[in-house]
């Protein structure tokens, strides 16, 4: 038989993809990684995480200065107008830079990128713009796309996913959302300081589905507050293109009579579903189950031996760091060492103003797995953000009962996304409430509030 042309072939290069690929080389294996973009990074770098983050920035900027925050701070802007045209360049900029940076990485560690789709027509063989490769190791990394509603056909024009979303040339009228998840509000967010109307219908009777039900019902309050319409149990059954803008049609998620809300721009943001069409996966031995993922073991292996996967295509939250650890972890097992993933301490933070962050159980999970307790603590009462004047949100600490140890934390705050990463090592180490409430935080700052919450677990909190 022909000898191995890799040790290990990554088949996509998202976050989990190309940080597997980039670690399998440093452990001295030979690596290739198969991508069909033109650019490395996945959706995260080069429609998703990135450029999102790139807009909400830009449009907080923009908010501030027309909105009046500055000027409130003593800092007058006059003739202020909004150049989107600029705002998307830096968006575009970063989205080069970052995927520049893997292309550079891959050189540095000699991963051989496969230009092309690859797809399986054996256990250890893939086929990749009429190429045929074979590896000792194959790892699927192929990430995820946006789940289709049934009754709305996306165009990118005026019926939009969250690509087209980004690229908008001027600002909607008004942007009707289908879905109140962390994309659907991120991505609205940004076309509301921009000036749209923007409405968020969602199935479900609150938004953030799978987040702890007090932060779901905050997140709520704050974002009205900020000018987001929400209707929900709301099911959308149909969206039609006019010529001149969008026509929905809705009814109540319990059912009951129809109505139409006309929009000039709808995204489709109702979740997103693995991306496994096109691997041949049944030339290599494996099947998809009933949600289309790849069943994998504790250590990332498929059910044929030599073939992993990682990332939105198996089981778990899709997540870009997720699947960077997974691929780190992946590689690492491949090589013979242990790499493990605490999948019980995996942050999610949703980039809206305040941020929206998460670690661990749910006050509901909690609750049903027995005994415990809960620190609250608002960030009113923070100095640092009541000096900033970003009083909204606060910090929640869960702890089990009888051990006090940390079973989740939630945060809702302007910098949640950097506060969670502490929580999160706190899980890590097994962290009681206590622990953190006896850990010196630095005066003044957000993370202050982590602190108190923790010491409202064990019922003497300071500053309130």
């Amino acid at each position: 038989m022909a000898d191995f042309d890799y040790d290990v072939l990554v088949i996509g290069s998202g976050p989990g993809g190309y940080v597997a690929a980039i670690r399998a080389a440093q452990l001295g294996l030979k690596t290739a990684c198969a991508e069909s973009r033109e650019t490395l990074g996945g959706t995260c770098l080069n429609v998703g995480c990135i450029p999102s983050k790139a807009l909400l920035h830009a449009s907080e900027l923009f908010e501030e200065a027309h909105g009046g925050t500055l000027a409130k701070w003593g800092v007058k802007v006059e003739g202020l107008s909004l150049d989107l045209d600029a705002m998307q360049g830096q968006r575009k900029d970063a989205v080069k830079g970052l995927t520049g940076g893997i292309e550079f990485l891959f050189k540095k560690n000699k991963v051989d990128w496969l230009k092309g789709r690859a797809s399986f027509t054996a256990a250890d063989t893939v086929e990749v713009a009429g190429k045929s490769y074979r590896a000792k190791n194959i790892v699927i990394a192929t990430g995820s796309s946006v789940t289709p509603l049934p009754g709305v056909e996306i165009d990118n024009k005026a019926i939009l996913d969250s690509t087209g979303a980004l690229e908008l040339a001027k600002v909607p009228g008004h942007l009707v959302v289908i879905g109140g998840g962390v994309i659907g509000l991120e991505l609205g967010s940004v076309w509301k300081r921009l000036g749209a109307k923007v409405t968020v219908v969602e199935y479900l009777d609150q938004i953030l589905p799978g987040m702890d039900g007090e932060v779901r019902k905050e997140a709520n309050k704050i974002l009205k507050k900020q000018g987001l319409e929400f209707r929900l149990s709301t099911k959308v059954t149909s969206a039609k293109a006019t010529g001149t803008g969008v026509t929905l049609t809705v009814e109540p998620a319990a059912g009951g009579a129809a109505e139409t809300i006309d929009a000039d721009v709808v995204l489709v943001a109702i979740g997103r579903r693995p991306n496994t069409e096109g691997l041949a996966l049944d030339k290599a031995g494996l099947a998809t189950n009933k949600r289309g993922q790849i069943e994998i073991d504790h250590d990332f292996a498929t059910s044929v031996p030599g073939i992993w996967a990682i990332g939105d295509v198996v089981p778990g939250p899709m997540l870009a760091h997720k699947a960077e650890d997974e691929g780190i972890a992946v590689a690492e097992n491949i090589a013979g060492l242990t790499g493990i993933v605490n999948h019980d301490v995996i942050p999610s933070v949703v980039y809206t103003m305040p941020e929206i962050a998460a670690v661990g159980l749910t006050e509901e999970q909690a609750k049903e797995k027995g005994e415990i307790k809960v620190g609250k603590f608002p960030m009113l009462a923070n100095s640092r953000a009541k000096t900033n004047k970003e009083t909204d949100g606060f910090v929640k600490v869960i702890a089990d009962a009888k051990t006090d140890r940390v079973l989740g934390v939630h945060i809702i705050a302007s910098v949640a996304g950097t506060m969670i990463a502490q929580a999160a090592q706190a899980m890590e180490f097994g962290a009681t409430s206590e622990d953190i409430a006896y850990t010196c935080h630095a005066h003044p700052t957000h993370s202050e509030a982590v602190k108190e919450a923790a010491m409202a677990v064990l019922g003497k909190p300071i500053h309130i």
